[in-house]
């Protein structure tokens, strides 16, 4: 199809005019400081969820390590910025690029490696960034790191979710997230077909770590201050549950599974002693009577006739 179609175009514009939008309700003040907080805290989890949705639903890796790359970006973004005093663009980058490297590390070791014994594997990881953190004075240690610069705007989030989402979605139409999705399938099939399973696991490892490492730049670059318990196993634990709640191998889903738990989280605010308990009968109900999660095999089609297309078509 031509780039420049119609459907393309229009695309684009609503992209653009959404971004425009937004923009102007918070230079008017009608997006508030409160609206904008749980509006970071919704992109930050479409970006965790659509990228370990690549690792877990698309390239059937089962990770509970995802937390881990996110504190790294956060936490050399903020190294960037408030020690260093280079721009936040320098700090996004080289957080992404620190947490890509430690996916690939983790990535490598760990191919022999399938489901339970994947799972312990990166949550071992992920405690080891933890306890590496907490014992670092020069990060702050158990106290957490604070007096980070707030460059984390509207113009940020809107744009580094967008392209997390278009990136990972055009990944997967590709030949490379052909190869993750056959790897998903069947490893040894995909393997006698002459795809480089070694390869695509490590690629899949390594670019969901660049978007959580975004991730977690962002949420540094917000939030001011920054503490290892932070990043902790209920962290990915929590991006995982989005993932299943949206479903499992499906962008779209992963976008309104954060979207959807993230509001249902903030209208549960006014219930602290029975927020967690509601929360987790809503999951349980989910799981139950829509195992497939909210959107199921449904994908985003972004810039392509179609709109909403069932990967069994």
């Amino acid at each position: 199809m031509k780039i420049l179609s119609k459907n393309n175009i229009l695309t684009a514009v609503f992209v653009l005019s959404l971004y425009i939008l937004g923009q102007i309700l918070t230079s008017t003040g009608i997006i508030d400081s409160y609206i904008m907080l749980n509006l970071v805290v919704v992109g930050i989890n479409v970006i965790l969820a659509v990228s370990l949705n690549l690792i877990t639903g698309f390239t059937g890796q089962f990770s509970l390590g995802h937390a881990a790359f996110m504190s790294i970006g956060a936490y050399a973004s903020a190294v960037v910025t408030a020690k260093l005093g280079l721009p936040f663009p320098a700090g996004l980058l080289i957080g992404a690029v620190i947490a890509t490297v430690a996916g690939i590390v983790i990535g490598i070791p760990t191919l022999r490696l399938k489901g339970d014994y994947l799972a312990i594997a990166t949550l071992g990881f992920g405690e080891i960034v933890r306890i590496v953190i907490l014992n670092s004075e020069y990060l702050g240690g158990a106290s957490g790191l604070n007096d980070i610069p707030q460059y984390t705007n509207w113009t940020w989030l809107y744009v580094m979710t967008a392209l997390t989402i278009v990136i990972i979605r055009n990944f997967i139409e590709s030949k490379g997230g052909r190869a993750c999705i056959a790897i998903r399938e069947d490893e040894i099939a995909a393997e006698s077909m002459g795809v480089n399973t070694t390869f695509y696991k490590v690629l899949a490892f390594g670019l969901g770590a660049f978007f959580a490492g975004i991730a977690g730049a962002l949420y540094s670059g917000y939030f001011y201050f920054i503490k290892p318990d932070a990043f902790g196993f209920m962290k990915s634990i929590d991006i995982l549950v989005i993932v299943v709640f949206g479903g499992m191998g499906s962008i779209l889903g992963s976008v309104m599974g954060a979207v959807a738990l993230s509001i249902i989280s903030l209208l549960l605010q006014g219930f602290p002693e029975l927020r967690m308990v509601i929360y987790s009968v809503i999951l349980f109900l989910i799981m139950v009577y829509r195992p497939q999660g909210l959107m199921g095999s449904y994908k985003l089609k972004l810039f392509k006739k179609g709109g909403f297309k069932n990967v069994s078509d």
